[in-house]
């Protein structure tokens, strides 16, 4: 099984930014040291604790710290940019750090309507353009944009090199028909809905265009929070589940479990959280183990992409730590 990290960079409450970008660094290097196979970071705006609002600037710092972990991006915004400039800066970063660069890229508008905007200097930015999008990113990687095209005389820089493979986040069977006829890898996000699972991947591998030259890939996020006992793990996991009610009110800096002393939980908030669970695995190495497993099964994939969202940063590292010792990641061939 291959495991990887999608770092999302959030901001634990009392935590300084720049300890949590040095924590990002150590973290990454620390993963490639225990075997894990990539590391991916989110695009996020306009919040108050999920710090990774440039993930080409993080993946290029950490591309520094480290020496063979894949680095991606979980997953630019695409509708918010132009195909050319995202293009761009990935064959730069593929450049930089050969063979060691994923373009992951989503559909999703980034926020508010306002941050949206913001984002795009005011720009009209449809959603609907993402296939047209998709398909004027891949162009202009392999620059190959069509005869037609009004760019096809405007070429990436730098020229030379290997495009980063392409891969799109997915929750719904559209995005999956999209990378499927783009033949495309598919990242789907568990940790954040995993309800439309089946039909979301069952429509990515019936309509994959194998015709160019690619197989189906399929890597699966979800949130894990490991610990050496089920009741630490649950301790842990507290802050989690705090800080998922907190996004929904704007909040997304991480609540240390103590917090829960301090409040009350409602029994809308209890509903919410154990409906929230069934995003996560929580427990010890062994069960741990067991859970990917059997979404692996499920998922007809070993390809997983782990986050571990909680408030302290070395109990973060040591769940990140106990996986790979237990799945054996030091001796899983690279790929």
């Amino acid at each position: 099984m291959k495991l990887g990290i999608l770092d999302q960079v959030p901001l634990p409450k009392g935590a300084s930014v720049q300890a949590v970008f040095d924590q990002t660094i150590k973290l990454a290097a620390a993963a490639e040291q225990m075997g894990y196979s990539r590391y991916w970071l989110a695009e996020h705006h306009n919040t108050n604790g999920l710090l990774s609002a440039s993930p080409e600037i993080l993946m290029t710092r950490i591309g520094a710290a480290t020496t063979g972990i894949r680095l991606g991006s979980g997953g630019i915004l695409l509708s918010q940019y132009s195909p050319l400039k995202v293009a761009e800066t990935f064959k730069t970063m593929e450049a930089l750090f050969p063979d060691r660069i994923d373009l992951g890229v989503g559909r999703s508008p980034g926020g508010t309507e306002r941050t949206r905007k913001a984002l795009t200097d005011g720009s009209p930015s449809s959603l609907d353009e993402f296939p047209r999008q998709i398909d004027d990113l891949i162009g202009f990687l392999h620059n190959e944009l069509p005869k037609n095209h009004p760019y096809r005389m405007v070429k990436v820089t730098p020229r030379p090199g290997t495009p980063p493979p392409v891969w799109i986040l997915s929750l719904s069977p559209t995005s999956a028909k999209l990378a499927a006829e783009k033949g495309l890898g598919l990242t789907f996000g568990h940790f954040i809905n995993p309800d439309k699972w089946e039909l979301t991947l069952k429509t990515y591998r019936e309509n994959f265009n194998s015709g160019l030259g690619h197989e189906p890939k399929v890597n699966i996020c979800v949130f894990v929070v490991c610990a050496e006992t089920m009741e630490k793990a649950e301790e842990l996991a507290i802050s989690q589940d705090l800080w998922l009610l907190g996004i929904e009110k704007g909040d997304s800096q991480i609540p240390p479990p103590e917090e829960l002393l301090n409040r009350r939980i409602t029994e809308e908030e209890r509903k919410k959280i154990a409906h929230n669970r069934r995003r996560s695995i929580i427990g010890t190495p062994s069960f741990i183990k067991d859970k990917l497993e059997e979404l692996s099964i499920r998922y007809k994939t070993d390809d997983f992409l782990l986050i571990t969202n909680i408030h302290d940063a070395e109990a973060r590292l040591h769940s990140y730590e106990l996986i790979a010792q237990t799945m054996d990641l030091s001796n899983t061939p690279e790929t």
